[in-house]
């Protein structure tokens, strides 16, 4: 079954309903193994790959997750576009708890995650100017505004590197940057999808007001529950009404050759290791395996 679009499930999105189960595979990468078995089957009729970002059970941190094994066995299994679904906190009033927003840029402030396939004889430097694809993220903004979803685009997402929530003064500091959005997770996969050359979009669950606001206390897991349990069938809907129109669509961007521009060694010079571990992203520039 070729599987055109991959669903990565955050927080409450552990199980896609809806999804006709075909198989399940756990795919082993040249960078271990993933959060968990990817799920293969259709969604109203559109052949998907679910993975649950957190493993069964939630048991992975966002700093524990394996994000390169998680893309990798993503696109080996053919996923072109991949959509993921974030819980998050909001920075501004007007991001309200329970609604959902698409995320359009990223500042990054994670420190002990990899996030890069590249390094260890073969150098890359994709182009990260604009990280989501605005087809994708066009296509989820069109598809909630006609399910009258409480959803915007054009966000901007403060990563960081958790787990502990932030303090009051990092939450306030990150409001004052304009930033729309915090959460723990989604720059590092926009990064990895970039390189591997897959079409990205965020679908950001809004849970709570982080930090930043006096009369409220700061954030605690349960309440953040609480809220992700009906932002989840939030998401389900919009999954649902926007997967199958995208998977019959041809990719109109230039996320599919991302790395065209990007790879720095002269292909002489690449170690056997280095060409065999990087196949599946490089061997149609010539750096594969001969």
């Amino acid at each position: 079954m070729n599987v055109p679009i991959g669903i990565i499930g955050g927080s409450g999105l552990y199980r896609m309903e809806g999804l006709v189960l075909d198989r399940t595979e756990l795919v082993e990468t040249p960078f271990g193994s993933p959060s968990g078995p990817v799920h293969l089957g259709t969604l109203d009729g559109a052949p998907v790959a679910f993975l649950a970002r957190h493993g069964d059970g939630h048991r992975f941190t966002p700093s524990e997750v394996n994000y390169r094994a998680n893309i990798w066995a993503l696109k080996f299994l053919g996923a072109e576009r991949l959509i993921s679904v974030s819980a998050v906190g909001s920075l501004q009033a007007r991001h309200k708890p329970g609604e959902l927003r698409l995320v359009d840029q990223f500042i990054d402030k994670t420190r002990h995650r990899k996030d890069t396939f590249f390094g260890e004889g073969l150098v890359a430097h994709v182009s990260f100017a604009e990280p989501a694809c605005a087809h994708v993220t066009g296509a989820l903004l069109a598809a909630g505004r006609e399910l009258s979803l409480p959803i915007e685009g054009g966000a901007l997402y403060v990563c960081m590197e958790g787990p502990a929530f932030s303090t009051r003064a990092e939450s306030r500091l990150h409001q004052s940057w304009g930033a729309d959005l915090i959460g723990m997770t989604q720059v590092t996969e926009a990064r990895l999808a970039r390189e591997a050359e897959l079409c990205y979009a965020c679908i950001a669950l809004v849970t709570d007001y982080d930090a930043w606001r006096e009369e409220e206390a700061g954030v605690d897991a349960a309440s953040v529950l609480e809220v992700m349990h009906a932002n989840v069938d939030k998401a389900q809907r919009l999954l649902r009404a926007a997967v199958p129109a995208l998977s019959a669509a041809p990719r109109p961007c230039a996320c599919g050759e991302a790395l065209k521009a990007g790879l720095y060694t002269n292909p002489d010079l690449v170690p056997e290791d280095a060409r065999k571990r990087l196949h599946l992203l490089v061997a149609k520039y010539g750096y594969g395996t001969p």
